[in-house]
């Protein structure tokens, strides 16, 4: 599983909307939006260091 997919489980686990989402990880909902929908493949590294902090992993 990657990282996208580990952070819509995520969102879909704690019952939060995309935006909701977005503003945890302090991007736009059209960033969040395009992870999902696969329009950007990889987050870049500062919002990657976000989404694993945010899961709980530590950052590569």
């Amino acid at each position: 599983m990657n990282l996208i997919e580990k952070l819509e489980t995520y969102r879909l686990e704690k019952r939060i909307s995309q935006q909701e989402l977005a503003e945890r990880l302090g991007v736009s909902f059209c960033t969040v939006n395009r992870w999902f929908t696969g329009k950007i493949k990889t987050p870049n590294k500062i919002q990657t260091y976000h989404i694993e902090k945010l899961l709980g992993r530590k950052s590569k």
